[in-house]
């Protein structure tokens, strides 16, 4: 299906690079030089573990843990697999969410870029006429969550994945969890029986195990991590404090650690718009990133903390798993988490790939239960996160005052979305919120 265009990969010679940190995997020089100038020091566990045997030409079933690099751990074989034999509409990516489908796309490119690979990136909320016409150019790799699929399957005329070669479902375990059964089973229907497939997952469940027995072939287990673990480099803490002075302890950590990149988790959207903008009424760079957000904002978002012009990002836990958002220094549970594996999931944000990292979480009187079933969990008992209730106290009067500017602009905000809108002005950025942050930032430090 590969044109004679300037879009068709390029080939490449089947050498691998001497000294290059994937060459011992079988990876060949282009693509070890991709993962030099994207700065890969070294392969993490499960590229080591599954790379080679992919390259054998097996099915593989990754589990891995949240910021293992098992995006590279599939996408390096695949780009492989284009440079020796060129082809359009050549691999399939099904992600749970949107978010995850993006960077999967950002890493293909990156990896992909010397060789000409063209990717696209095929979910809900975004429309489905402009994705038609990203389809229609037939691009080598389509990332795609798994409803948006079928409806391009079933409406989008010439559309079709007959000759696929690859299919990756990543997250499988989330996509499952999300009633997405039955769009898998009419995916697989009509895909091809001879295609490769890598499934990749965080914990293998009986809806996993009844997946890999429908859609690989002799599969090869590359696992790296425990069902509910962890990374080595993870500190993590927890901090006992009562439940209306949960602002005053956010607002005096991020003080103690500022220079860090936070990922604060809250329960609910309004509880991450409201903390959101109380930080920023305090003259903290904050941004949220939640359901309630268009898809434009919530990639928006995520750019502006990536890009460090946002040092912290209140997220719910739309944004908890599979999110690849380097150099995170600390993930603080703002709200408890009421599932525990979402704990895991989390925390995962930081000490990813080999770096360190902490993770704070706050436990008023109501959440002891919660914590000790999360404790259970993870078999270990969290050492408390140092604070001085002194310096704590001292902050009461001013967060008061950002909390109630907080409440103010919430109340502006949903009068405003109740009136017809002229622009389309990014109202869930919180930098709107001009004038009073200069009222609160006057008060003593």
């Amino acid at each position: 299906m590969a044109d004679d265009g300037e879009e068709r990969v390029k080939p490449s010679s089947e050498e691998t690079l001497e000294g290059s940190i994937l060459s011992p995997q079988g990876v060949t020089e282009v693509l070890c030089e991709a993962c030099d100038q994207l700065g890969w020091k070294s392969p993490t566990k499960i590229q080591v573990e599954a790379i080679p045997v992919a390259l054998q030409g097996r099915d593989v079933i990754g589990l891995a843990e949240t910021g293992s690099g098992k995006t590279g751990a599939f996408a390096l074989p695949i780009l492989q697999s284009l440079l020796a034999s060129p082809q359009r509409l050549h691999t399939l990516v099904l992600t749970p969410t949107r978010e995850l489908a993006f960077q999967i796309s950002e890493q293909f490119e990156a990896l992909g870029s010397s060789i000409g690979v063209k990717c696209a990136v095929v979910v809900g909320g975004i429309d489905m006429m402009s994705q038609s016409l990203v389809l229609a150019k037939k691009p080598h790799i389509v990332i795609a969550t798994p409803g948006r699929l079928i409806d391009h399957m079933e409406n989008t005329k010439g559309f079709s994945l007959r000759a696929l070669k690859f299919l990756v479902m990543d997250e499988a375990d989330r996509i499952l969890n999300m009633d997405f059964e039955t769009e898998v089973d009419k995916i697989l229907k009509v895909i091809p029986r001879d295609r490769r497939t890598f499934l990749f997952s965080a914990t293998m469940t009986k809806k996993v195990q009844k997946l890999q027995r429908a859609a690989l072939k002799d599969p090869v287990k590359c696992a790296v991590s425990t069902k509910y673990s962890t990374v080595d480099k993870l500190q993590q803490y927890y901090v006992f404090i009562p439940a209306k002075y949960k602002d005053c302890y956010l607002v005096s950590i991020i003080n103690e650690l500022a220079g860090n990149s936070f990922i604060i988790f809250c329960s609910t959207c309004n509880s991450a718009q409201r903390v959101a903008l109380l930080l920023r009424n305090l003259g903290i760079t904050a941004i949220p990133l939640h359901g309630q957000m268009s898809q434009n904002k919530r990639l928006g978002a995520l750019n502006k903390f990536k890009s460090k012009s946002r040092s912290v990002l209140l997220a719910t836990d739309v944004a908890s798993r599979g999110l690849d958002i380097p150099h995170v220094d600390c993930v603080i549970n703002y709200d408890i988490p009421t599932h525990s594996k979402d704990y895991i999931h989390r925390v995962g944000r930081t000490a990813r790939a080999g770096r360190s990292g902490k993770s704070i979480t706050f436990v008023t009187q109501y959440d002891v239960e919660l914590f000790q079933r999360i404790e259970t969990l993870i078999g270990k008992k969290l050492p408390a996160f140092p604070t001085q209730e002194e310096e704590v106290m001292m902050l009461v009067e001013r967060v008061n005052e950002a909390q109630r500017f907080a409440r103010l602009e919430m109340k502006e905000k949903g009068e405003k979305r109740k009136r017809p809108r002229g622009g389309d002005g990014d109202e869930d950025d919180t930098e709107q919120s001009s004038g009073v942050r200069k009222k609160v930032r006057g008060g003593p430090k």
